[in-house]
């Protein structure tokens, strides 16, 4: 096969632009996706990076002649399926230039877009997701994306039509430190909106699937739920875990506290015995569970007292140190001699 592409701008310098591309069985549109992305960034420094998730279709030794061709092509393989999520977080740690995009291999990513996602983050922005706005996926795919989409909204305050796009850029300081693993890919944006980096939206072009078969599966759902608990639990209250803990244990010894008045107040007018009813079982339950947050909540407050370093309480912008005054003003600008203050001793 015939890997023969425009000419390659990137030889031996460092890229401007990273392309990291993870694939699982799409041997169809590897090649057709590479020529794609280097007309696209045929006037950028650029590097792609295929990841292979544990692909058998033939897809590991296409890609392998790929990077064997190119010398702005690098190649990881997995030995098995571990997920889209470590599939990236390799991506980003292979990754060399200044703006990383990542993007599906299955060809309903537009490459065209790239100039687009890069203008976007030189204006100003740390993070840039794709929106498919007119998206030519089937109903059993658009709906529940627009459940969990509406869901992660409000859980962690955003405003993003499609959280799970793969298309997104990034600067790369905002993924040097990114943990991806399980599924947490699906809560790229929270994760960094969280440690305040600034979200874009950009609508894209969206194309159907020709090749290969979608990766969807209503598994999803169940473990989406769980997740998104586990990056609630990691970015809202990390670092105060007793407000969450402490806030469902106080409910719980109110509510219980609530029952166990309504019985004692019972028992003291003479109105029937209490020890049989269910609801007393019900309030000591409460009361004791109530009981067993608050004290989880306080001991995760004290290891994380004594275990939080300096650089996990905040994250800066920009840092401009004390020292000498930098003369900022343009030649010729200096203040007239008669103009300059003069120095009056009492």
């Amino acid at each position: 096969m015939n890997f023969s592409s425009p000419a390659e701008p990137f030889v031996g310098s460092d890229p401007v632009v990273s392309v990291v591309v993870p694939f699982l069985d799409e041997v169809d549109t590897l090649p057709i996706l590479h020529q794609r992305i280097v007309e696209e960034l045929s006037g950028t420094a650029h590097e792609i990076i295929f990841v292979d998730d544990g692909s058998r279709d033939g897809g590991t030794e296409l890609c392998a002649q790929l990077a064997r061709s190119h010398r702005n092509v690098s190649f990881i393989s997995f030995r098995r399926n571990f997920g889209k999520s470590a599939a990236l977080s390799a991506g980003f740690r292979e990754a060399r230039g200044d703006i990383i995009i990542t993007m599906d291999a299955d060809l309903q990513d537009d490459p065209a877009e790239l100039p687009r996602f890069i203008a976007a983050i030189q204006e100003g922005a740390d993070v840039v997701c794709g929106w498919k706005k007119r998206r030519l996926d089937p109903r059993s795919k658009t709906w529940p994306s627009k459940f969990f989409n509406a869901i992660a909204n409000a859980t962690f305050g955003l405003k993003l039509q499609d959280h799970n796009c793969g298309f997104k850029a990034f600067r790369a300081e905002a993924v040097a430190d990114l943990n991806l693993y399980g599924e947490l890919h699906r809560f790229i944006p929270a994760l960094l909106h969280a440690r305040g980096f600034r979200l874009q939206e950009l609508a894209v072009q969206h194309h159907p699937r020709t090749f290969g078969k979608s990766k969807f599966g209503w598994r999803r759902f169940v473990k989406g739920a769980l997740d998104l608990l586990t990056v609630s639990l990691t970015t809202r209250y990390a670092a105060r875990p007793l407000h969450i803990f402490g806030a469902a244990g106080m409910f719980l010894m109110i509510a219980g506290g609530l029952v166990l008045s309504y019985l004692t107040a019972l028992w003291l007018l003479d109105m029937g015995p209490i020890g049989d009813r269910p609801l007393l079982m019900l309030g000591v339950l409460m009361e004791l569970f109530g009981v067993q947050l608050v004290s989880t909540g306080l001991i995760a407050e004290l290891v994380l007292s004594s275990s939080i370093r300096e650089d996990q309480k905040y994250l800066v912008r920009t840092r401009i140190p004390a020292g000498p005054v930098q003369n900022t003003r343009e030649p010729g600008s200096e203040i007239p001699a008669q103009d300059k203050p003069e120095l009056v001793l009492a």
